[in-house]
């Protein structure tokens, strides 16, 4: 499966091999990779740099180290977690412009509602809720954070029951958390009016109006994306610190 490095960038080059072992198939999500020495003996390289190699596997979330007596590097797959936060810094220091991230979760997100009319089940109504009760207590208390809305988003795409959109919603989580920071800036009842939009599109979904939760969420999207587009990208990054 693997063979000898000769290459200055020999850590990059040991990575390369296990990810071409992963995208083949030779690796699995669950796999162990050979032992630290094995790996040095296949790879003809130091102990240092085979642990460099895994660091660097790890924090790409294609590698998890366990330690024990029954410990070693494992294959699993990438979080979305951490897959958002990495695409939340990148739209923050590349030329993507915070209106054309709205506009990409607006197409992205009116599409999953779609199916979330068609198999919202009562759980997901449930869980909705309960978000929508945690947002109106901590309004009451002063302590509204942009992250509840975006937790209410990303639960409502999991009510599609789709699980390649439901990952790909999950992964814009760090980005479309930034933009909502961004909105709460520029409009101080962003909360609450947004708290009551969530209500009426849960209502909408629970009466199976395909309708009228589209005219709910896309008058509810296009309010942020208005605040974003009405001020200069600087004058955004400065409204988030």
């Amino acid at each position: 499966m693997f063979r000898p490095v000769r290459t200055n960038r020999v850590s990059a080059e040991i990575v390369q091999q296990i990810e071409a072992a992963i995208e083949s198939g030779h690796l699995e999500v669950g796999d162990r990779l050979p032992t630290e020495r094995d790996l040095t003996e296949r790879f003809g390289v130091s102990r240092v740099t085979v642990r460099d190699a895994l660091r660097i596997l790890e924090a790409t979330g294609l590698v998890e180290v366990r330690m024990g007596a029954r410990g070693g590097a494992f294959v699993t797959a990438p979080q979305p977690d951490r897959l958002g936060q990495n695409l939340g810094r990148m739209l923050q220091l590349s030329a993507v412009e915070p209106w054309e991230l709205e506009e990409t979760r607006s197409r992205i997100e009116l599409t999953i509602l779609d199916l979330a009319v068609e198999r919202a089940t009562e759980e997901d109504f449930a869980a909705l809720r309960e978000i929508c009760d945690r947002t109106e207590e901590a309004i009451a208390a002063g302590a509204y954070h942009p992250r509840l809305s975006a937790e209410f988003h990303v639960r409502l795409a999991g009510s599609a029951h789709n699980l390649a959109m439901t990952l790909l919603f999950d992964s814009l989580h760090g980005a479309i958390l930034l933009n909502l920071l961004r909105a709460r800036a520029t409009d101080p009842k962003h909360g609450p009016r947004g708290l009551s939009e969530h209500r009426a599109l849960i209502e909408a979904i629970e009466r199976r109006d395909r309708a009228g939760a589209r005219a709910v969420l896309a008058e509810h999207l296009e309010r942020t994306a208005h605040r974003i587009r009405s001020r200069p990208r600087q004058d955004l990054r400065q409204a988030v610190g």
